[in-house]
């Protein structure tokens, strides 16, 4: 299995060393080994000749060459994977998808994640860019921002499924119950949703944050919570949504693995992302 790994190095629109030391590591630990094929590596850059005073457009700007990377890897007959970066990068990820499938495409998200990220200005309680990104992709706030990142069309909320989001701002928790969204809690089936999901979608995107796992697995995550699934019960999740063919691209952001215990959610890190790729060449090579 051919792979197409985009490693961001981008804090939303702040470039982040820290994040080129975790996608360094996933390398030196040979995770992408597991995939059996071909590796070829991007990582997006934003010019300081484009950047601007606002934060929102220049997330935008660094979406858009996120797109442009993710859109290289498909078109070159890849499977894609992201690293490094943040949930704010949704929207050049998803931008990517659109400019390489085009518009009749119908592309799913499944995303991995304690929190919705489904917050718009006026249901936000933080004012985090960093907490809107799926509405952004969905096209109920910041199209400035959507637009930039290179993702003309919004997502339409019945091809997204959230799984966990165990930590949901009131105002965001009735947002997603007034759309057509579909949230999956621990001890729910994903199989059920991932179904209805692919049966009205042609790609899906499987995007997971690492604070998915619990707390105890990530001390140095900034948005940790407890109550969270570990490792192995995490990979069955992301293999029952494997199991639905229509997976072609993956990713794993927002690791945070600085700090005294940097390492413990590193290693957590390391532990999914091999273990869902390897996951993931297997559902690829099974017979047709």
């Amino acid at each position: 299995m051919d792979l197409h790994v985009v490693e961001i190095h981008y804090r939303n629109a702040d470039e982040a060393p820290g994040r080129i030391q975790e996608t360094e590591a996933f390398r030196v630990a040979g995770v992408y080994d597991v995939a059996g094929g071909q590796v070829s590596f991007e990582a997006p850059n934003l010019p300081d000749t484009e950047r601007t005073d606002d934060p929102v457009i220049n997330l935008g700007l660094v979406g858009g060459h996120i797109a442009d990377a993710v859109a290289h890897g498909l078109t070159s007959g890849r499977r894609v994977v992201v690293t490094g970066g943040n949930c704010a990068h949704l929207p050049g990820i998803v931008g990517g998808l659109e400019q390489a499938l085009g518009p009749t495409t119908r592309i799913g998200l499944v995303w991995f994640d304690a929190h919705g990220d489904f917050n718009t200005p006026k249901t936000t309680l933080s004012g985090m860019l960093g907490g809107m990104p799926v509405a952004v992709s969905a096209g109920l706030c910041h199209g400035h921002w959507r637009e930039l990142a290179h993702q003309p069309f919004a997502l339409p909320t019945n091809r997204i499924v959230m799984v966990d989001v165990r930590n949901l701002d009131p105002e965001e928790e009735r947002l997603i119950a007034a759309t057509e969204v579909t949230v999956v809690r621990r001890g729910e089936s994903l199989a059920d949703a991932v179904a209805r999901l692919a049966a009205d979608t042609d790609f899906i995107y499987l995007h997971m944050d690492l604070d998915i796992l619990d707390r105890s697995l990530t001390p140095t995550h900034p948005t940790k919570e407890p109550n969270g699934p570990d490792v192995a019960e995490t990979l069955r999740a992301v293999r029952a949504v494997l199991d639905s063919g229509k997976v072609g691209a993956l990713g794993l952001v927002a690791v945070f693995a600085q700090g005294p215990e940097g390492q413990t959610t590193m290693s957590s890190a390391i532990e999914l992302l091999r273990g869902s790729l390897g996951a993931w060449r297997e559902r690829v090579e099974i017979p047709a």
